[in-house]
């Protein structure tokens, strides 16, 4: 076995004849689009909530035109360009602009507190931000933390002197295209070079900072693009936060695809009646974002006369694992599919997708066929994947034995930013990652997460996934959401703990929620208590945020809580 962090030994074979010195860049993606594909749309929304839309020849010249007004702000090879943005079609740009210049696009989550967001910028080495209009309270909030940052950038259609704010160097985006030239000549870049990072947004610690490199996203997009089933024939829409983890390399994907894509700005989980109009109107083919987001969005189509013909769209659903009820929702009343897919910050992020094997389709009832689409999916070509033991050992791929996911491949991290030696020790092994994910992998080959190393529940020597428990109970007709923690228990370790929202009109007790859970679940496995609430904390990027349930509720099975 070698060091810790290591990887295997590189042989060198018989050399090649190909130009393997040419450089995989992320502007290659966006020459080609535009170069091949100019008059294809690119759909955005406008500030007072409308749609506009212009094509890739349009978006390319401000591409190039924003690539030159920030190499005439002293941007260059390693400088760090910070993006406070919504899904807009400025950002959009700004993931082509930023990086041709050798520079880093950082990612600044709109979701982090002031604390959080300052320490990214001061981390990262952001001299430079550009920031939407809207979130100039953020900036103004970040600004006198962050002495390092030398230059703002308003994004805005209103002129400069029509906006307020005090922060300090500001400049005026749409001001700086204009004046800026029109033509550029990209430098070829080491593809190992950082073109983006992005911060983990863990519930302990400080975020810890990822730096991907051109290569790592080049051939992410192939990937993406393969295992999704990508043609130029796609429209995609992008609702996963361009702000974090690069919308899961999906803006890259669809334009290496030269894809039809819409920019849906800024909106709200609360409501997804412009999202889903959209992409009824706009014939959308392929989306990504978390059942959150998916759910509202099936709640509205069920209230229309009419269904819409989804069947060609593909749904890539990660965060949380997405209720059966959802999957067979969207089947049954439009024909759309989601895909389960599974990654983290450190993975950018695809490592599994979830596509029904050709071997599978006569094997199995159609039951059958939507349990197994909630497991996160076949490892995607390019990763390898073990699951160990406490030990260090590989466990067996027989869908029972439960180990801690462990990756590596040319898009998962090695290191983190600045961190020490003694930080690093324990979060890879033998040259993989390690997720802290624990898990089982079937004889057909598919992943299925069984939870966090932290946020399994051990109760009475044995284990009892908590993520199973949540599922379960989301097919309850009466609950809207529900989360379960494990809670100190004098005698047993640990117990499981629910929190419940129930839907509108609706009662849910201890009662009916042990009744739901008794047809998977053992007697000695069922939570000896419950919480009915109005909303589940959450993360800052959606995620239930366990360590806080936790700690407000510690005490529940004897004792005093932690925190009220």
């Amino acid at each position: 076995m070698t060091a810790e962090g290591s990887g295997p030994k590189i042989v060198t074979g018989y050399p090649s004849t190909m130009g393997d010195n040419f450089q995989l860049n992320t502007t290659t993606m966006i020459r080609h689009a535009a170069r091949t594909y100019p008059e294809r749309e690119i759909v955005y929304r406008t500030a007072d909530g409308g749609w506009a839309r212009y094509n890739y020849a349009a978006a390319y010249d401000r591409v190039v035109r924003g690539a030159n007004a920030l190499g005439g702000l002293g941007i260059g090879p390693a400088d760090r360009v910070g993006i406070l943005d919504w899904n807009s079609r400025r950002h959009y740009e700004l993931y082509w602009a930023i990086p041709g210049l050798a520079a880093v696009m950082v990612q600044l989550n709109l979701r982090l507190g002031p604390d959080d967001l300052s320490f990214v910028i001061q981390d990262s080495g952001t001299t430079v931000i550009c920031v939407d209009e809207t979130l100039l309270p953020v900036a103004e909030a970040i600004a006198p933390r962050v002495p390092g940052v030398r230059a703002w950038v308003i994004m805005t259609d209103k002129p400069l002197s029509q906006v307020e704010t005090n922060l300090p160097n500001v400049y005026h985006y749409e001001g700086l295209l204009a004046e800026a030239a029109p033509k550029i000549s990209w430098p070829e870049i080491d593809e190992r070079s950082a073109y983006s990072a992005c911060y983990t947004t863990g519930t302990t610690g400080r975020p810890k900072g990822i730096f991907y490199s051109h290569r790592a996203i080049f051939l992410h997009s192939y990937a993406l693009a393969t295992n999704v089933g990508m043609t130029v024939d796609d429209c995609t829409m992008l609702i996963t936060p361009m702000f974090h983890g690069q919308a899961w390399g999906l803006p890259q994907a669809a334009t290496l695809m030269a894809h039809k894509i819409v920019l849906p700005g800024r909106y709200v989980a609360e409501d997804t009646k412009p999202l889903t109009d959209a992409i009824i109107a706009e014939g959308v083919t392929v989306t990504n974002g978390a059942p959150a987001i998916f759910l509202p969005m099936l709640h509205y189509i069920e209230s229309l006369d009419e269904k819409p013909d989804l069947s060609k769209l593909r749904m890539m659903s990660g965060a949380t694992e997405p209720p059966l009820a959802m999957m067979r929702g969207f089947h049954d009343l439009t024909g759309a599919e989601i895909v389960h897919a599974y990654g983290a910050t450190e993975t950018t992020p695809l490592v599994t997708l979830n596509r029904l094997k050709p071997s599978l389709k006569g094997r199995l009832t159609v039951e059958e066929v939507f349990d197994l689409k909630r497991k996160q999916g076949l490892p995607v070509a390019g990763v390898d994947i073990r699951l160990t033991d406490g030990l260090g050992n590989e466990v067996p791929w027989d869908g029972v034995t439960q180990g801690e996911i462990c990756l590596r491949g040319p898009w998962v991290t090695s290191t983190y930013h600045k961190m020490e030696a003694e930080d690093l020790a324990g979060r890879f092994h033998d040259g993989y990652w390690r997720s802290g994910d624990v898990g089982t992998i079937d004889p057909d080959g598919y992943l299925k997460v069984t939870d966090r190393l932290k946020d399994v529940i051990k109760s009475g020597g044995e284990w009892i996934s908590s993520i199973d428990m949540e599922n379960l109970l989301l097919s309850d007709p009466d609950i809207l959401e529900a989360a379960v923690v494990g809670i100190t228990h004098p005698k047993w370790q640990e117990r499981p703990f629910v929190l419940v929202v129930p839907k509108a009109g609706k009662q849910v007790t201890l009662e009916s929620v042990r009744a739901h859970l008794s047809s998977a679940f053992a007697s000695w496995q069922l939570p000896d208590a419950i919480q009915i609430v109005a909303e589940i904390p959450r993360t800052s990027v959606g995620k239930f945020d366990k360590k806080r349930i936790r700690a407000t509720y510690d005490g529940v099975y004897g004792g005093d809580p932690a925190n009220g």
